[in-house]
C-alpha cells in the first residue's frame, strides 16, 4: 500500500509542477496536469488533498469544474488555446509522419468537441466588494 501511495504522491507533485509551469508558459497545458494532481493527491493523502484543494491553482482553473458546475468561458478559452497551441507544435514537429499528424488532429478534435459540447460554460464569478 505504501509503495502504491508514494507512487501517487510523486506523480502528484510532478503533475502539479508541470500544471504550474502551464500557468505561466503557453506551451503547456494546465488544467489536465492540475486535475492528474487532484486525483493523486486524494489517492495518496488527504491531508496534501486539502492543501491542493485551497491553493490559487486549483481554485482558479479546477474548482468550478470539478463542482460539475462547469467553466467560465475565459477558462475555456484558455484551455483550448494552450492544447491547441501545443498540438499545432507537435503537428508541425512531426514533419512527414502522417500517422502521427491525423491522429494529432483526431485527438484535437475530440478536445474541442468535449469543451463545447460537454463542458458548461458559467458566468464569471464576480469579486464581492467590502466596504469599511
Amino acid at each position: 500500500m505504501k509503495i502504491k501511495k508514494g507512487f501517487y504522491l510523486i506523480l502528484g507533485f510532478i503533475s502539479l509542477a508541470l500544471g504550474a509551469i502551464g500557468a505561466i508558459l503557453p506551451i503547456l497545458p494546465t488544467t489536465p496536469f492540475l486535475l492528474l494532481s487532484a486525483f493523486c493527491f486524494t489517492q495518496s493523502s488527504e491531508r496534501l488533498h486539502n492543501w491542493f484543494v485551497q491553493t490559487k491553482l486549483y481554485q482558479n482553473n479546477l474548482k468550478t469544474l470539478v463542482k460539475g458546475q462547469g467553466m467560465t468561458k475565459k477558462a475555456k478559452i484558455r484551455v483550448v488555446s494552450m492544447v491547441t497551441l501545443t498540438m499545432l507544435l507537435g503537428f508541425i514537429l512531426m514533419g512527414g509522419t502522417v500517422i502521427g499528424r491525423v491522429i494529432l488532429v483526431i485527438v484535437w478534435i475530440c478536445h474541442l468537441l468535449y469543451f463545447i459540447l460537454r463542458v458548461k460554460t458559467i458566468a464569471a464569478e464576480t469579486p464581492s466588494s467590502d466596504t469599511n
